[in-house]
C-alpha cells in the first residue's frame, strides 16, 4: 500500500473519516429527535414554510402582509438583518479607524478621548447598550412636532428622518413626511452595534499601526511628508496585513450580535423565528433555519475578507 506512505493522502483520509464520523453522529441524533417528537405527537418538517404566516412585520425592505407564507417572513427577517449588518459594518469601520488613528495623535486631548471611548464602550455589555440607546430614542428625544431640523435631519421619538435623493423631510401634522425614516428600533440597534464594535476595531487598528517599525515613520518625516500623509500612505497600508484577520472576526461578531435586536423590538431573523415558533411549535426547524443562515453569512464574510487579505498581503519578489 504505497499510497498509505504518502503523508498528504493520509491527512485527507483522516479528515474524511472525521467528517464521516461527525455526519453519522448528526444523523443518529436527528433520527432520535424525530422519533421522540413522533412519539409525543409533535409535528415536524418544513412544510409549514408554505403556509400563511398570519402575522405582520413592522419593517420590511419590500413590504410584507400576514397572508404571505412563512418562508417570505424569514426572507423579510433576513433582509432586515442584512440591512443593519451591512450599514453597521460600514459605519463601525469608519469610526473604528478614526478612533484607532486618533490614538496616535500628537494632541493629548484627542488621544485621551479616543482611549476613554474605547475603555467605556468596550467594557459595557452590548445588550445594556442597546437598551440604553433604545430608551434614549423613545423617552428622551423630542416628538415630531417639537423637533427642529439640523441640516435637514430630524431626530425624534419616531426615528431618524434623513434627506434622500433630493427629497427633504418636513413636518406634516403630527409627523414628518418626505426623505427616508429609520425607525427608533433600527436606529437604536444600529447605533449600539456600531459604537460597541468600533471600540474593538479601534484597538485592532491601533495595534496594527503600532506593529509598523518606527523607522518607517522617521523615514517618511525626513522626506518631508506630514504626519497625516505618513499615516495614510505609509503606516496604514503596511498595517493592513495585521488588521484584516481580526477585523474579519469583528464583522462576524457584528452580524451575529444583530440577533440581540429582539431586545428592542426590531424584526430581524431571530425575532421572526421566535414568532414562528410560538405560532407553529416547529422549534427545531426554525432554529435550523437560523443556524443555516448565520453559518452561510459567516462563511461568505470570511471568504470575502480572506480574498481581500490575500490582495493586501505583502508578496515576496
Amino acid at each position: 500500500m504505497t499510497f498509505w506512505r504518502n503523508q498528504k493522502i493520509r491527512g485527507w483520509l483522516y479528515q474524511f473519516a472525521a467528517l464521516l464520523l461527525v455526519a453519522l453522529c448528526v444523523a443518529v441524533l436527528a433520527d432520535n429527535t424525530l422519533e421522540n417528537m413522533r412519539t409525543r405527537g409533535i409535528q415536524s418538517g418544513f412544510g409549514f414554510l408554505s403556509q400563511p404566516a398570519g402575522f405582520d412585520i413592522s419593517e420590511s425592505l419590500f413590504g410584507f402582509e400576514s397572508t404571505q407564507p412563512y418562508w417570505q417572513a424569514f426572507l423579510t427577517g433576513l433582509g432586515n438583518t442584512l440591512k443593519v449588518a451591512l450599514i453597521g459594518i460600514i459605519l463601525t469601520t469608519i469610526l473604528g479607524v478614526l478612533l484607532g488613528v486618533g490614538r496616535f495623535s500628537q494632541n493629548i486631548l484627542i488621544r485621551g478621548l479616543c482611549l476613554t471611548y474605547v475603555e467605556i464602550f468596550r467594557n459595557i455589555p452590548l445588550l445594556l447598550q442597546l437598551l440604553m440607546w433604545y430608551l434614549v430614542c423613545v423617552e428622551w428625544l423630542p416628538t415630531a412636532r417639537e423637533a427642529e431640523p439640523f441640516l435637514g435631519i430630524y431626530l425624534t421619538k419616531a426615528g431618524l428622518a434623513l434627506p434622500w435623493f433630493g427629497d427633504v423631510p418636513v413636518k406634516a401634522g403630527f409627523g414628518i413626511k418626505g426623505g427616508v425614516t429609520l425607525s427608533p428600533e433600527f436606529f437604536a440597534l444600529l447605533l449600539g452595534l456600531t459604537i460597541y464594535t468600533a471600540s474593538y476595531i479601534a484597538e485592532i487598528v491601533r495595534s496594527g499601526i503600532a506593529s509598523v517599525p518606527r523607522g518607517q515613520l522617521e523615514a517618511a518625516l525626513s522626506l518631508g511628508l506630514s504626519r497625516a500623509q505618513t499615516m495614510r500612505l505609509i503606516q496604514l497600508p503596511q498595517a493592513l496585513r495585521v488588521i484584516i484577520p481580526p477585523l474579519t472576526n469583528q464583522y462576524l461578531n457584528l452580524t451575529k450580535n444583530s440577533s440581540l435586536a429582539v431586545a428592542v423590538g426590531y424584526p430581524e431573523l431571530v425575532s421572526i423565528a421566535n414568532t414562528s415558533i410560538n405560532q407553529t411549535g416547529r422549534a427545531v426547524e426554525c432554529i435550523a433555519v437560523i443556524m443555516a443562515v448565520y453559518l452561510t453569512l459567516s462563511l461568505l464574510t470570511s471568504v470575502l475578507m480572506n480574498a481581500y487579505n490575500r490582495r493586501a498581503a505583502i508578496k515576496e519578489r
